[in-house]
C-alpha cells in the first residue's frame, strides 16, 4: 500500500501493512485508509479524532450550501439603474446555488395598475431567463406579487448584468515616458 505522512504531505512511498502500521505507532498516530480502490491502496498517516473532525466538518460545509431564499423587492415605478442593480444582486444569490424570491410591493392607489406589476414580474423573469428557471410563477398575494426563482446548473448559468470589477482592467498607456528633460 502506499502511504503518505498526513502533517507534511510526504509521500513514505509504497510499504507493507505490517511496516506502515509500526511506522505510525511509532509517531503515535494512526494509519488511516484512504482509497481502497486504487492500485495500490492509499494510506495516510494522521491522528485518527483529527481526521474524523474534518472529515465531518467538510461533510456539514456541504449540506450548509444547500439553496437558501433570498428575498428581492421591487416597486411599481422602479428606476432604471435601481432595476439593474436589484438583478446583479440577484444574479450573485442564483450564481451562489440560492434560490431567488422576487416580490413587488404596491402602496395604495398603486394596485389600480396591477398590469404594471405584471409586466415589471415579465421583466424580471425574462431578464433572469439565463441564470434561473421560474419555480412558482408570479401571483398577487394581498398588496403584492411573488415569484420564486430556483437556479440552473451551474454549467447552464450566464450572467447579464455584470459589475465592473467583473470586467477585464483598462490598459492605461504607460507614462513612463513623461519624465522632464528640464536641464
Amino acid at each position: 500500500m502506499r502511504v503518505i505522512l498526513a502533517s507534511t504531505g510526504e509521500q513514505l512511498g509504497v510499504m507493507k501493512l505490517s511496516d506502515a502500521i509500526r511506522r505510525a505507532q511509532d509517531l503515535g498516530l494512526d494509519l488511516v485508509e484512504i482509497a481502497a480502490n486504487a492500485n495500490p491502496p492509499v494510506c495516510r498517516i494522521v491522528d485518527f479524532g483529527k481526521f474524523k473532525y474534518e472529515a465531518s466538518k467538510q461533510e456539514k460545509e456541504k449540506k450548509n450550501t444547500g439553496s437558501k431564499l433570498k428575498e428581492i423587492k421591487f416597486r411599481v415605478n422602479c428606476a432604471e439603474h435601481d432595476y439593474e442593480t436589484k438583478l446583479r444582486h440577484a444574479e450573485e444569490f442564483l450564481d451562489k446555488g440560492n434560490k431567488v424570491r422576487v416580490q413587488l410591493q404596491f402602496r395604495g392607489r398603486e394596485m389600480a395598475h396591477q398590469d404594471l406589476g405584471m409586466s415589471l414580474m415579465g421583466r424580471v423573469k425574462t431578464d433572469l431567463s439565463s441564470m434561473a428557471q421560474v419555480e412558482m410563477e408570479a401571483k398577487l398575494m394581498g398588496k403584492s406579487i411573488t415569484m420564486t426563482l430556483a437556479p440552473l446548473p451551474a454549467a447552464k448559468r450566464k450572467r447579464q448584468f455584470s459589475t465592473a470589477d467583473d470586467l477585464p482592467p483598462l490598459n492605461d498607456e504607460d507614462d513612463a515616458d513623461d519624465t522632464d528633460d528640464e536641464e
